[in-house]
């Protein structure tokens, strides 16, 4: 069963680790689609375009099933996988942490490659606020202007997210519905005359 709520993070923050001369920087984003992802590990490399390893992981979503690891030419294992883990240990999701690493001179070898990146990451959720948000179920509903006002009201009053709207005199909505309070949202707005409703 899915849980009622998540947690995940809701600011970016950057957080620095040296090991030897080696210099790992690690950012943490908050993100919702793999799009999303793209553009941060672009923006970074771009950001850092002389860094030896960009190395990322991120998970999203709450099934366990959609995160990418990456060592980015580092010893395999030594980069991504324990990014993740850090993701992992403080329970998070939707979450995306970058490490850039800037080469020393210096080898540190598996173990201390492990360490280091695990570290960048530890400390770049460290520095950012956990938020506990609530898991959504998105519907549309069309439904006809006169009862625009009986609509919002429930839409306020259970804390459901508009996430579009096209406002006419025929109109459609489709909100997102913390799932802990599908049941109650549902049952008032089926009591709703000229309302339909269909889950995405």
């Amino acid at each position: 069963m899915t849980p009622d709520y998540y947690n995940t993070i809701e600011k970016p923050s950057v957080a620095e680790f040296k090991d030897r001369g080696s210099k790992f920087i690690a950012y943490a984003f908050p993100i919702a689609d793999v799009n999303q992802f793209r553009e941060n590990l672009a923006a970074i490399k771009k950001e850092h375009p002389k860094a030896t390893h960009h190395c990322f992981a991120y998970r999203i979503g709450l099934d366990g099933n959609n995160f990418r690891v990456s060592d980015d030419g580092e010893p395999s294992g030594t980069a991504g996988r324990p990014i993740l883990g850090q993701i992992d240990s403080k329970q998070v999701t939707n979450v995306l942490i970058i490490v850039v690493r800037y080469f020393g001179g210096t080898l540190l070898g598996v173990p201390g490659l492990i360490n280091a990146y695990k570290t960048a990451a530890a400390l770049a959720l460290q520095v950012t606020p956990l938020v506990r948000k609530p898991v959504e179920v998105q519907y549309t509903l069309q439904f006809d202007y006169t009862i625009m006002n009986d609509v919002m009201t429930i839409v306020k009053q259970c804390d459901c997210a508009i996430l579009e709207q096209e406002m006419q005199l025929f109109c459609r909505m489709q909100i997102a519905i913390p799932k802990n309070r599908l049941e109650e949202v549902l049952y008032k707005l089926n009591a709703l005359q000229s309302l339909e409703m269909e889950k995405i």
